[in-house]
């Protein structure tokens, strides 16, 4: 078979046609009859030891070579080869031919090959991936990235001597880029050194990681990595250390972030059915795509467009960068949701039984077989005709609605807020041409309350323009902010909301008479609100260059300059870093936010003083500890820390030691202030270790004398000693881990004090029911020798008790509190100065041993019998029977009487009674 009738040679030219764009009237056929001719061609069909074709668009011919050539050559390359040693037949045609084409490099082909099409199917098919040998799987995964190294490492712009940053052919996404960076700090070159690649890919590690996994994170977590992507390119492009971040490699950055995003958003919206899943799902998610969309292409024409043009240090050359691509995107999910919103709408005004009507399955049939989410130019088309389709169907329900309309509006008129609500929430329907025309009075209604909103902006903003933030007649004031910054935010929510009135007239009255008046009475406010934002800006950068010349302004600060001074009158430490730096600072960050640029004069102070920030902030705390630490100490512990105070001083007063050194530490020299910082922090926290540990003991002093307070001293002594063992204790454990005895002196005279005012109160007490409170004596009273007698006696008796009185008496003279044995006690003068006590104690005993003799008389009656002679006094008074008969019964009645006789006068004990 050969020539035209050989359907294997029909396929191969058809197909090197076709991929080379081959054009029928275009000689295809010709080209396709030389191709027919080579030899090459026929061996590769002909002869099973034959694996290779490489097909070339050369000139006016196709070229055939059964070999791959390594040539600088640009040309596209189609190569046939076999899976199997056989002959081509029309049978194996299709079941033993694979079709490639190899684009820029060998390397860039195997590279994309295995990155799309191999690791996918191989790694993450769960069919394939569970009989893939893991140990093979490694191996295609470190092959993918040695490939996307050596694809980098292969450009024209990189040699063994020579580097280019302008080539970014093989950074096609944000983790190219990244990995380019991390090979650069890894490997470095002549034309990048490893520390300015470190430094980039230190930048770029805050980011990183959510590209690396990208697909793992939500939309909405998305919204956010947008604004930190924002940050961080903006970090690259303005960082002062090292030489600056090529342009054109930030374009591509610039470009491939936007690429990779709009294809997440595309890839997350996938997975929904846009038009048949709860609108409110379809609508939290495709706003997310959209604030995506949005948030990217406002970063990127601010950054490029305002922000790094007045950049002067580096400063964004030519046209401001357009994401174009995700622009669209973002342009056609709004439309999507423009389209799911007014079919909501509709559903919501069409009476009950003309729903059926709208059914989803109908209404959304022209965008069947269309998927919204993929925009393209190609796709465009279609999908304008689908969503004329779309609004030919909904037409005939337009009129009712607009009626619904009319008369909703018509109840909530009088209130122009609610007007300019319901005219923005149900804008998509409003602007359908039917209903537009259908409320040709509502709307003219809403022109008259958007002309008296915006009259009423403009009448507050004249009343209070000129006023001080936060008065009844100045800007409305928010947190934080200062004055400039408050008043341009101020005016910025003033122009969103003219501007928001703008375009609300804009979308939906712009056919109306007094449109035009209005929208230039509007635009005139709003161009008046952007002048005076102007104006706030420029007298604030007036203000703070006119302040740089001055010393006394706090916004001196030169990198040689000393970080510190010690007051010589009032001895504060003070951080040569002024509030109004800090200030300066957040000012510029703030304006910068708000889109300014910052002149070059301040911009430079600004990176300056952010420089040294973080060392005075540090510095300044140390300042605060050093200055307050006096109020912070206990005034009777001050001896006890007196050796860290001196130390910690001594390093503020000699910042340097040995000899030759400079008598301060500076700004400029990085590594010596970190040393010292953190010379002056371990000395702070030293200190302040040393104060929390003694106030934390004299707290728990201060509960221990409390307690000692509440203990009674005469019933309780031996919780006394203990509690006063306690603290003696403590003074003992403190001594033991280095403080000294001698600078304990004051704290010890303290806690002496406060145990006097607990002694005495407790010995006041004690005094005051001295008779109440002393140990119990057990006396007996007995008859014995013909008289009644107490046992033990009743000196003895006496003279025990007064015993007991004295010891308490004298317990002020043995206490030491917690002084030292050579100390004078403070504790003695207690008893002289209680001694009026003595005389209520002494009265109450004296009135005690009364009672006790008045107990001994109230037996003498019955001891009587006892005290005569039994006989003699029979013998005179018992002479008759009668006599008998009558003092038996006597003696009966008190023996009976004598068993009534209470306990207690039978023994008396010498206690409470």
């Amino acid at each position: 078979m050969a020539g035209e009738g050989d359907r294997r040679k029909r396929f191969i030219s058809s197909t090197a046609a076709n991929y080379f764009g081959l054009e029928p009237a275009g000689g295809a056929a010709a080209l396709a009859a030389g191709l027919h001719s080579r030899p090459e061609l026929s061996r590769f069909l002909d002869d099973g030891n034959e694996f290779l074709l490489v097909v070339q668009h050369s000139g006016a011919q196709l070229s055939a070579s059964n070999k791959i050539e390594a040539t600088d050559s640009k040309n596209n390359v189609l190569v046939f080869f076999k899976l199997r040693p056989d002959v081509i037949t029309e049978d194996n045609l299709h079941s033993n031919i694979l079709v490639s084409s190899m684009l820029d490099s060998p390397i860039n082909t195997l590279y994309q090959a295995v990155r799309q099409v191999f690791a996918p199917v191989l790694l993450k098919d769960e069919k394939w991936s569970k009989t893939f040998d893991p140990k093979l799987q490694k191996l295609l995964s470190e092959l993918e990235a040695g490939l996307s190294t050596a694809l980098r490492r292969s450009d024209p712009s990189y040699t063994g001597t020579k580097f280019s940053e302008d080539d970014v052919r093989a950074i096609l996404t944000p983790t190219d880029e990244f990995q380019f960076w991390r090979e650069c700090a890894h490997r470095g070159h002549k034309g990048c050194s490893k520390e300015r690649a470190s430094y980039f890919r230190d930048l770029f590690e805050d980011i990183a990681k959510d590209y690396y996994n990208l697909d793992t994170l939500s939309l909405f977590e998305v919204v956010d990595l947008v604004e930190a992507t924002k940050d961080t390119v903006d970090s690259v492009w303005r960082q002062t250390e090292h030489d600056p971040y090529p342009q054109s490699r930030m374009h591509n950055l610039l470009d491939v972030i936007g690429g990779s995003l709009g294809r997440f958003v595309q890839r997350k919206l996938a997975t929904l059915n846009l038009w048949e899943d709860t609108f409110h799902s379809v609508k939290e998610n495709i706003q997310a795509g959209i604030l995506v969309c949005e948030q990217w292409v406002s970063a990127c024409e601010y950054l490029t467009g305002q922000l790094w043009q007045h950049y002067t240090l580096h400063p964004w050359k030519n046209e401001k960068y357009f994401p174009e691509l995700i622009a669209k995107l973002g342009q056609r999910l709004d439309e999507v949701l423009t389209v799911r919103t007014l079919h909501e709408k509709l559903m919501f005004f069409l009476p009950a039984g003309e729903k059926n009507s709208l059914h989803l399955s109908h209404v959304f049939e022209p965008f069947a077989g269309l998927n919204p989410v993929h925009y393209n130019p190609y796709t465009e088309p279609l999908w304008r005709a689908a969503v004329s389709q779309y609004e030919r169907i909904i037409a005939p329900v337009e009129q009712k609605i607009a009626t619904k309309l009319k008369k909703f509006i018509s109840e909530i008129q009088d209130s122009p807020l609610q007007l300019l609500q319901i005219f923005q929430k149900h804008k998509e329907l409003i602007k359908h041409p039917k209903i537009n025309k259908e409320l040709l009075f509502e709307r003219e209604t809403l022109l008259a309350a958007l002309q008296d909103y915006v009259k009423d902006y403009e009448t507050d903003f004249g009343t209070r323009c000129h006023g001080v933030p936060g008065d009844v007649s100045g800007p409305l004031s928010g947190k934080n902010l200062s004055e400039v910054v408050n008043n341009i935010v101020w005016v910025q929510q003033l122009e969103l909301k003219v501007d928001d009135s703008i375009k609300l007239a804009e979308a939906l009255l712009s056919d109306l008479s007094g449109f035009q008046t209005f929208h230039q009475s509007a635009n005139s406010f709003l161009e008046q609100l952007k002048v005076y934002e102007q104006e706030q800006f420029d007298d604030w950068s007036r203000n703070i260059q006119s302040e740089l010349s001055n010393p006394k302004s706090g916004l001196c600060i030169q990198a040689n300059s000393p970080v510190m001074e010690l007051d010589p009158i009032s001895g504060t430490l003070n951080i040569l870093y002024s509030d109004r730096l800090v200030t300066l600072l957040r000012e510029v960050r703030q304006l910068s936010a708000l889109g300014f640029a910052i002149p070059t004069k301040i911009q430079h102070l600004a990176n300056t003083a952010q420089k040294f920030c973080k060392q005075a902030v540090i510095l300044k705390q140390v300042a605060h500890f050093y200055n307050s630490i006096d109020q912070q100490m206990i005034w009777s512990q001050k001896p006890m820390m007196l050796q860290s105070a001196l130390a910690f001083e001594q390093i503020i007063k000699h910042p340097k030691s040995g000899p030759g050194g400079k008598a301060q530490i500076t700004w400029d020299n990085p590594r010596e202030l970190e040393a010292y910082i953190q010379k002056l922090q371990g000395a702070a926290e030293r200190i302040s270790t040393e104060n929390r540990k003694l106030r934390k003991w004299h707290t728990n002093f201060i509960q221990k004398v409390i307690s000692l307070m509440n203990i009674d001293l005469l019933r309780q002594q031996q919780r006394w000693k203990d509690g006063l063992q306690e603290l003696r204790t403590g003074f003992a454990s403190l001594e033991s881990q280095g403080f000294k005895s001698s600078d304990m002196k004051a704290w010890r005279q303290h806690w002496n004090h406060q145990l006097y005012k607990a002694l005495e109160h407790q010995y006041q007490m004690g005094l005051e029911a001295l008779n109440e409170n002393l140990p119990e004596i057990i006396i007996d009273l007995t008859f014995k020798q013909g008289r009644l007698q107490f046992r033990p006696p009743f000196e003895e008796v006496r003279a025990r008790y007064y015993r007991e009185m004295k010891r308490f008496i004298s317990i002020p003279n043995q206490f030491r509190g917690v002084s030292e044995a050579e100390d004078e006690s403070i504790f003695t003068v207690m008893t002289e100065r209680n001694a009026n006590g003595f005389l209520t104690a002494f009265s109450k005993a004296e009135d005690l041993f009364r009672r006790l003799t008045d107990v001994s008389n109230q037996f003498k009656e019955w001891v009587v019998i006892g005290q005569v002679d039994m006989e003699h006094l029979v013998k005179t008074h018992l002479s008759s029977k009668q006599d008998w008969e009558k003092n038996f019964k006597a003696l009966k009645v008190r023996g009976k009487e004598a068993e009534r006789l209470p306990s207690y006068l039978l023994e008396f004990c010498l206690s409470p009674v």
